[in-house]
């Protein structure tokens, strides 16, 4: 077993209340349960000797690994080839198709000997609670039960098992075209063991996933260039959407960090405003609207609670329940990935001020309609609220799009999604004739408009920058031809983007921005972010550089790991860094492929 594989030789499997990964050598190093944001039950990936981990696998000296996903599911399939034989493991998580949460949660593992002998190896060592709890194992030969005192989990098998202290080790012999199963349920202290498994129940129960996720694809109206990347990134979203309450998480894992060894090692297992916002429009793209829809509400249901910092209406990230409390702590025990510490867990940034959460929170409102469809007149006054609160508040520094701990300041990225959010706004309300401050709301939308052309403009340079007064260039100011502040093809804009071009692009790969000329309170570098690469390929098709757009998407996707998964950012050897997989990467993969679409669609014949 690798001590630490990389990032990005992962699967990812879930239910759709919760997600493990699979590396490529059939090791489940991450695990948490019953939810997204809920503390590991296995995490070697955050530290190999403590973090608890779940191997079913071939166990041989020699071999070629292959992984894959089932096509058009969310089943991973986990291939060894041998001179002795030619195994693989299926893994995958039951969906729960309703919406009501539940603690109870399964991973089920079968393996089967392709051609040949195949020998398997099944290593099972939860670590509860980050890896701070005890438990105590029952075994009889087919069941093996984990007590711990916040969570009881089952082990249950179609081959006889063996204690190895609390945890439990066995191997099998499988011949040509034989199987075996295991599945491993996480539960309350006091839940009850499933049924035993069984060849019939396992098999009908693999089939009703891979219908489940195959007729959802179905349901997409994408038929573009590029759907067998565009579908992946659906079902990615999917997988991280927490379905009882319809938000997704920024991504599946805490703690991977930005910088091998650095200290830009955050958790990412929360909702952002931003990220499920900007998803809105790629999701109804692809005619995923039920989605898109239970996401605009649950955003609505964050207006109504008025529940952000200092008596702002939103903060910028919520638990997927709508929670606001997201208290960060250090796991001092974790080690980290490959010694990249701390290992941190909640996420300090949600009493940030980030004023262009309004902007997208708006954004996705109006795209969706369903403010003005379905809110009613006590959601639009939440809304309506909302915009005369950022009438008195707009004008101040913040932290900015991306959290930086360096101190507040004037980001221009900022005030254009301010401008946003009152350009929609009025929109809405002249659309559904509600009742609205419009006077006020348009002089809050003019007044930004000409602040940022005034204060956010370099004239040496001739760009948008970063902040009011300085000169650095910041990829964010990518999605200002989108939600319309300038034109695509204005020679404001294209000075811009030529700007980008010379500073934060490398061999179509883009940076957030230069961290030595714009300090943002934290030590190290960063990878380019692939978030940035995407919504350049998005502005570049917008602004009529097809040719360069194209070669920048086809790039992108080489970059992608084996079943075309991404990770936040990209490092310098091309790896993949940061947590995994990132939502904001797929959906904005999702935005660039329809935007690039249309685009070369609309070219004369």
């Amino acid at each position: 077993m690798d001590r630490y594989p990389p990032i990005a030789d992962h699967g990812l499997v879930g239910d759709l209340q919760t997600a493990a990964l699979v590396s490529s050598k059939g090791v489940i190093d991450w695990f948490a349960a019953p939810r997204f944001d809920s503390p590991s039950v296995f995490a070697a990936l955050l530290d190999h000797d403590g973090g608890g981990y779940f191997r079913f696998a071939p166990e041989h000296p020699e071999g070629t690994w292959k992984q894959l996903y089932y096509p058009d599911t969310a089943l991973v399939v986990t291939r060894f080839m041998s001179p002795d034989g030619v195994g693989e493991t299926i893994d995958h998580m039951p969906v729960q198709t309703g919406l009501a949460a539940t603690d109870r949660h399964s991973l089920v593992r079968v393996v089967r000997a392709v051609r040949g002998t195949v020998q398997f190896a099944l290593e099972c060592r939860p670590r509860f609670d980050y890896a701070r709890a005890t438990h105590e194992l029952d075994l009889t030969p087919d069941t093996a039960t984990f007590r711990s005192p916040g969570t009881t989990a089952y082990l249950q098998s179609t081959i006889p098992l063996d204690r190895d202290g609390q945890d439990v080790r066995t191997t099998i012999t499988l011949n040509d075209g034989e199987t075996a199963a295991v599945v491993f349920t996480v539960c309350a202290p006091d839940g009850e063991a499933p049924p035993p498994p069984t060849t019939e129940r396992i098999t009908n129960e693999l089939w009703e996933n891979i219908d489940f996720w195959q007729k959802w694809v179905r349901t997409s109206r994408y038929r573009g260039r590029w759907a067998a990347m565009v579908h992946r990134s659906a079902i990615t979203l999917k997988l991280l959407t927490y379905a009882p309450s319809g938000a997704p998480v920024a991504a599946a894992t805490m703690g991977l960090p930005e910088q091998v060894g650095g200290e830009r090692n955050w958790d990412y297992r929360y909702t952002w405003v931003r990220d499920g916002s900007l998803s809105v429009r790629a999701l109804l793209d692809l005619g995923f609207v039920e989605e898109a829809t239970r996401f605009t509400h649950w955003l609505g249901a964050r207006l109504a609670a008025h529940e952000g910092p200092d008596g702002e209406p939103l903060q910028i990230m919520y638990r997927v329940d709508g929670d606001p409390h997201l208290t960060e702590e250090i796991l001092e025990h974790f080690e980290g990935y490959r010694g990249s510490y701390p290992v941190r867990a909640g996420n300090a940034a949600s009493d940030q001020l980030q004023l262009d959460i309004y902007g997208e929170a708006l954004y996705a409102l109006a795209e969706s309609r369903s403010i003005g469809e379905q809110a009613g007149y006590h959601g639009w006054k939440g809304l309506a609220g909302t915009l005369d609160w950022l009438a008195d508040s707009w004008d101040r520094p913040d932290e900015g799009i991306w959290e930086t701990r360096g101190g507040r300041k004037d980001f221009t990225y900022s005030r254009v999604m301010c401008w946003t959010a009152f350009d929609r706004g009025l929109k809405l309300a002249a659309e559904f004739s509600r009742p609205a401050d419009t006077v006020r709301w348009t002089r809050a939308r003019d007044t930004i408009f000409e602040q940022v052309m005034e204060r956010g403009w370099n004239e040496k340079e001739q760009t948008l920058v970063q902040y009011y007064g300085g000169d650095v260039l910041d990829a964010s100011l990518l999605l200002a031809p989108r939600v319309g502040f300038l034109s695509p093809r204005s020679p404001g804009w294209l000075n811009t983007l030529d700007a980008m071009d010379r500073v934060l692009v490398s061999d179509s790969l883009v940076y957030r921005y230069d961290p030595e000329a714009s300090p943002d309170g934290l030590r190290g570098s960063e990878g380019t972010f692939s978030l940035c690469t995407f919504l350049y390929v998005d502005a570049l098709a917008r602004a009529g550089r097809l040719s360069q757009a194209r070669y920048a998407f086809e790039k992108m996707q080489t970059y992608a790991n084996h079943v075309g998964l991404f990770a936040e950012e990209i490092g310098p050897s091309g790896e993949q860094l940061g947590n995994f997989p990132q939502a904001f990467t797929h959906l904005s993969l999702i935005m660039a492929a329809t935007t690039l679409d249309d685009a070369l669609d609309r070219l004369p014949h």
